[in-house]
């Protein structure tokens, strides 16, 4: 067999169900909203509306999380289809294996640990100096050695919070997914609680004359505009897609799975607007380029009480996004590690139907990013492994409805096939040519290591080589 062969192979649906079906399908469709929700909503719905109104779309914000939002509908629909024709974990990287072959489905994987290892490290970060600066609201103090990357020029050697709370999560999650989601869940309804809070207080604060002008960017130019504004404010949604990684834990997953990634997407699009709506009523936009917009505004109106709250939402939203992420990833390394392309024991699940060896790898990973790298000039690169990803799921449609060993009867079709995955692919590649070349140079060099790793290991351990 030819080297070109041999890389694109294509796994069979068959062996991936029997190896999954040692999972426990415990998941329902609202657990899988719970869960979307949680990743997609973060603290970014308490900063970006803001801060994207007063330096590309003004008012005109609230039309950009709309634009935003349908073009990422387009691929959260091509997301539904695969999710629901391949009830099996893994996500995109599995989809590229069945319908592309084992080289792309590789390198899908390979952009998978990357967004999800430096989403996780990154908001771990974030997450352990919230808390930090929440904690002196009471005046409790953390000492700075450990409260910080290891950069010893400016004293720090660690970030001990950051560290404690990916391995508290990882230890919840090992514990069987039922409680998991069951937590999970309450701190998702607690953080839309929250953000509707927001929402109504404010509406009584709102004051017409701030949507005046509602376009002073117009919709698209120099500054940005609306289109401008759309593009800012894309990567908000990304996270939907973390919802594919459970599709084998999921009760009756060809209807389930796409209720789960587009009602994530549906609620996420009715917060970001709603919070868009009420924040540039309550103060013009003008004076929203702060750190902390919505803490900001209700400052501004003097509702100091309701700016405290919306802290503790902070910390629920970054704490459920690490969760559906460090959950998603442990599934990915499994997935990848059944197939071979990683170490065995990366794909064995324990009596409970958990992925402990993964869960404790990634665990490991992202503690100790989170607890000593500085993650700034990173986590541009979570933005490029998702958009790779977007991109062959979307174009991937095509081959999987022409795939006749790939049956999707009573399943979620994409409408306007092929007009609508054709449409989303070229949307995916727009968005990946407005990342900047610091990006791509990274990207590329993480890409060429894993790669290396491919042709090394992967290759000559593959499960489908040993079947061939």
């Amino acid at each position: 067999m030819s080297l070109l062969a041999r890389i694109f192979r294509r796994e069979q649906l068959d062996r991936y169900l029997e190896t999954d079906k040692k999972f426990i399908k415990t998941m329902s469709a609202f657990d899988l909203i719970a869960l979307g929700i949680g990743a997609v909503i973060g603290t970014g719905i308490f900063i970006l509306p803001g801060t994207v109104a007063a330096t590309k779309a003004g008012p005109g914000i609230i039309i950009s999380f709309i634009v935003a939002a349908i073009v990422c509908s387009t691929a959260a629909m091509c997301y539904a289809e695969f999710a629901s024709a391949l009830p099996v974990a893994g996500s995109a990287y599995s989809y590229g294996n069945l319908v592309f072959g084992e080289i792309i489905g590789w390198i899908l994987g390979w952009a998978l640990i990357l967004e999800y290892v430096l989403a996780v490290a990154a908001v771990s970060s974030a997450w352990g100096a919230y808390f930090q600066s929440f904690l002196a609201g009471f005046h409790i103090g953390f000492p700075k050695a450990i409260s910080g990357p290891f950069v010893p020029s400016q004293g720090t050697y660690g970030n001990l919070i950051a560290i404690i709370i990916v391995v508290l999560i990882s230890w919840m999650l090992n514990q069987g997914m039922r409680s998991s989601v069951r937590l999970n869940n309450i701190i998702v309804v607690v953080k839309i609680g929250i953000i509707l809070l927001f929402i109504v207080v404010g509406l009584f604060y709102i004051k017409p004359s701030n949507w005046h002008p509602f376009l002073p960017f117009g919709w698209h130019s120099a500054h940005g505009g609306v289109l401008g504004g759309a593009a800012a404010v894309f990567f908000a949604y990304l996270g939907f897609d973390a919802v594919s990684s459970s599709a084998a834990e999921v009760k009756n997953p060809k209807k389930n799975m796409p209720i789960g990634i587009i009602g994530t997407l549906i609620v996420a699009t009715i917060l970001y607007v709603g919070v868009s709506i009420v924040l540039t009523g309550m103060v013009s936009y003008t004076k929203l380029n702060v750190s902390d917009p919505v803490a900001f505004a209700l400052q501004f109106v003097h509702l100091n009480w309701v700016a405290g709250i919306i802290s503790l939402g902070a910390l629920a939203g970054m704490f459920t996004m690490m969760v559906t992420m460090i959950y998603s990833s442990s599934r990915l390394i499994y997935s990848i590690g059944r197939d071979g392309l990683l170490p065995k024991f990366l794909g064995k699940l324990d009596k409970k139907g958990s992925p402990r060896n993964s869960m404790i790898t990634i665990t490991i990973i992202i503690a100790f990013m989170g607890g000593f790298v500085p993650l700034e000039q990173l986590t541009n690169l979570v933005n490029i492994g998702t958009l790779i990803a977007f991109l062959f799921v979307s174009f991937g449609i095509i081959p999987l409805r022409r795939n006749k060993e790939i049956q999707n009867h009573h399943g979620y079709q994409v409408p306007w096939y092929p007009v609508l995955p054709i449409i989303s692919g070229l949307l995916c590649m727009l968005m990946l040519s407005q990342l900047q070349a610091e990006t791509w140079i990274a990207s590329g060099i993480w890409f060429a290591f894993g790669l290396v790793l491919y042709f090394s290991y992967g290759i000559r351990h593959s499960q489908l080589g040993k079947s061939n």
